[in-house]
């Protein structure tokens, strides 16, 4: 690992050139406007979030925009949630049609205060992706549903594609950066994931700059191998605000190569690694490279 960076000042090759003039994008949030809408791209300040317009993709964000939880990395609200929108598991599909979309990303907000979860309403989602659109896949990006095997059973039902729980952070981190998760409880999701479909394709993430060290990456990395993940992804952590936990260092592109060298050594199905990586940013390229092989 390289020294220790100033952390308000961004590195070279952390600077992004945004083009903000391509239509797409205005058609993107007009489209998420009119049918009432959330996208992670916008909840979570992501950095690639006009890259991914322009290309008329997003991940859509389910359960309202408001999380229960408040852990010091995100950018999403954490005021009080407001109730379901029945219509958006339909609206989401139409959104998908909308954009021609052949593979569909859904994530959430945290929702401790639903029975399940949320877990029903990612069920109906995906029915109706895959009722309105059925050549279209379904990646889900969930929450730990509080460790609720049921809820996890019941999204599963609904035959996502890729089934996918970010881990986040090394296993350190958790009480100061995840308040309310817990790491062991999100590998046992991975794991059961592979228990009750086996076939399915599970994949997680985490985020570098949180202040691990090298051995807790590796640690990390043995870990979700050990539940069978077959799609990795490993971001650069950016501060969203102010109010939010300080980068602690900003990793070059070849410390991201060097790990990502650790991990093919372990035979995970296919990793991305690199500043600007995030879960669901080229999630279909994955996929479609496992097809493949």
């Amino acid at each position: 690992m390289t020294a220790k960076q100033t952390p308000d000042l961004k590195p070279q090759w952390l600077k992004k050139r945004v083009n903000l003039n391509n239509s797409n994008i205005q058609e993107v949030k007009n489209l998420l406007e009119k049918l009432n809408l959330n996208t992670v791209c916008q909840s979570a300040k992501c950095p690639n979030i006009f890259e991914c317009f322009s290309k008329k993709t997003a991940t859509f964000m389910l359960l309202g925009s408001d999380c229960t939880r408040n852990c010091a990395f995100c950018g999403v609200s954490s005021e009080k949630p407001q109730k379901l929108d029945p219509a958006e598991p339909a609206n989401i599909a139409e959104a998908s049609r909308q954009l021609g979309l052949k593979y569909v990303v859904l994530t959430s907000v945290t929702r401790d205060d639903l029975p399940d979860g949320g877990a029903e309403h990612f069920y109906n989602t995906i029915r109706q992706i895959k009722k309105m659109l059925p050549d279209a896949k379904v990646e889900c990006l969930i929450p730990d549903f509080g460790g609720s095997e049921k809820s996890l059973r019941l999204t599963l039902k609904a035959k996502p594609d890729v089934l996918n729980h970010n881990i986040e952070t090394v296993k350190r981190n958790y009480k100061k950066i995840r308040k309310g998760a817990d790491y062991d409880r999100s590998l046992n999701i991975l794991k059961n994931a592979k228990t009750i479909m086996p076939k399915i394709l599970t994949k997680s993430g985490f985020m570098l700059g949180l202040g691990e060290t090298e051995d807790e990456i590796k640690a990390l990395i043995l870990d979700l191998k050990e539940t069978g993940c077959d799609i990795l992804t490993i971001g650069q952590y950016l501060r969203p605000s102010g109010n939010n936990f300080k980068v602690s260092k900003y990793y070059s592109p070849q410390e991201f190569e060097n790990i990502k060298n650790f991990a093919e050594s372990l035979n995970f199905k296919y990793i991305v690694s690199g500043s600007y990586v995030r879960s669901s940013y080229h999630a279909s390229s994955a996929y479609s490279s496992i097809k493949a092989n």
